[in-house]
């Protein structure tokens, strides 16, 4: 075999090309509804724009979320409401849910599912509440746009093994810092019980490590 035909470009290696999910396209019946609806829960509006025959491109995105979403007329040949199964990433799924709630969004209840693992379709095998032990993952909230499309709150605290690079942990939002923070400042307590309550002076390198240790789905300290 010639040389030429062994060589495989670097730019053709899949595993060597970064592919960020930065937008997601949802079917709508009615722009200005589905508009509405979006920025009134809080998402910033980043685009409206209109062309040729009646064309248009709305694109919106949450707050804290690296993905966009888009909707207008004529860019999707999908049925209005048809988009399902949408995920929004939260740290705290009660707050979510009353943060939503408040801005006019009907929610379900909070739950999780019988299996303990991933939720089924539709409301197959939901039971109230928060996952019991409140694990990462394994609670779940939804809601739908005017049309239908339907979105879904889970909450995820700390990520499994290797979803993130320890070395490039990041927040997207001061109050997904905030959550963390609580949630570390909850386990530190509890580490200074375990050290017979005396008063931990490294406390800020005992945060850093279990906030970089959290996102990184390691070992927590104790």
């Amino acid at each position: 075999m010639a040389i030429h035909e062994q060589y495989e470009p670097k730019s053709t290696r899949t595993g060597d090309v970064d592919m960020k999910l930065e937008v997601i396209v949802i079917p709508v019946s009615d722009v200005d509804r589905a508009k509405s609806f979006y920025t009134g829960l809080g998402w910033r509006l980043d685009a409206d724009v209109s062309g040729k025959d009646g064309f248009r491109v709305v694109q919106v995105t949450p707050p804290g979320s690296p993905c966009s979403v888009i909707f207008g007329a004529n860019v999707t040949t999908a049925a209005p409401g048809s988009a399902q199964g949408l995920h929004l990433i939260v740290s705290d799924i009660e707050m979510a849910h009353a943060a939503l709630a408040a801005r006019g969004a009907e929610m379900s209840g909070v739950f999780h599912d019988a299996g303990g693992v991933f939720h089924h379709k539709g409301a197959d095998q939901r039971l109230p509440g928060p996952h019991p032990s409140r694990s990462s993952y394994g609670s779940f909230a939804s809601f739908s746009d005017p049309d239908g499309n339907g979105w879904l709150f889970q909450e995820v605290t700390s990520r499994l093994p290797g979803r993130i690079d320890a070395q490039r942990a990041a927040f997207t939002s001061a109050s997904d810092l905030a959550s963390a923070l609580r949630r570390a400042a909850d386990a530190h307590g509890e580490h200074e019980k375990r050290e017979g309550g005396k008063h931990d002076d490294n406390w800020p390198d005992w945060y850093a490590d279990y906030l970089i240790k959290e996102q990184a789905g390691a070992k927590l300290p104790t």
